[in-house]
């Protein structure tokens, strides 16, 4: 049981640095499009940085994927929602960086921006599952669904499509590391595989008047 709860954490761990790897590869990303120049040595320097950053994030995001469903027990609709996300997002990140190469990406796309913002939340609200009887926990997801929608706002500020990526990044950042300290508390409890006693009700009360 032990065993189960210490890579849980560790899953936690790496799906809190690959998405903070993914606030670096938007980060790099303005600057890649603000300062654009084929020609350029340091505009191919952030070219690299920005793959990197994506490989590397997406590498924790995967390894975290894997962990979090080989120990978290159920919550089948998390990981079913979370493994889809982690693919949704490799393929948007590869077509924003490669957007000056490809002629059907349309990376100021308001369409694509609401899709991928709604999308998005909807994988975040998953994640209530971990422990939907927390009302400290729920009001942390509805934040982190705000700040994800909120994502969409950057198409008509005329901001590509990253600046959704960027803001999902910032919400399961902070999910992430809050799912971290709560637990850490003992605000709340994620069961494992191998947990003899507890056996947890999978309903949200957030809807309950």
């Amino acid at each position: 049981m032990e065993d189960m709860h210490k890579k849980l954490n560790i899953g936690l761990n790496l799906g809190l640095v690959g998405n903070a790897l993914f606030i670096v590869f938007s980060a790099v990303c303005y600057l890649y499009y603000l300062i654009f120049d084929p020609e350029s040595s340091f505009v191919k320097f952030l070219e690299i940085t920005a793959y990197i950053c994506e490989f590397s994030g997406f590498f924790a995001l995967i390894i975290s994927d894997i962990l979090i469903s080989r120990t978290a027990r159920m919550r089948n609709w998390l990981k079913i929602c979370f493994s889809v996300y982690i693919v949704t997002e490799a393929v948007m990140m590869t077509l924003e960086l490669n957007s000056y190469r490809l002629d059907f990406y349309e990376p100021y796309s308001l369409i694509l921006a609401i899709i991928h913002s709604v999308f998005s939340a909807g994988v975040c609200f998953a994640f209530l599952t971990l422990d939907p009887d927390k009302k400290i926990y729920e009001i942390i997801v509805i934040i982190c669904i705000g700040i994800m929608l909120g994502g969409m706002f950057g198409n008509i500020m005329k901001i590509r499509i990253y600046f959704s990526i960027f803001t999902n990044a910032i919400a399961f950042t902070l999910l992430f590391a809050s799912i971290k300290y709560l637990l850490k508390r003992e605000i709340i409890e994620i069961d494992c595989y191998g947990d003899k006693a507890r056996v947890a009700e999978y309903k949200s009360t957030f809807f309950e008047e």
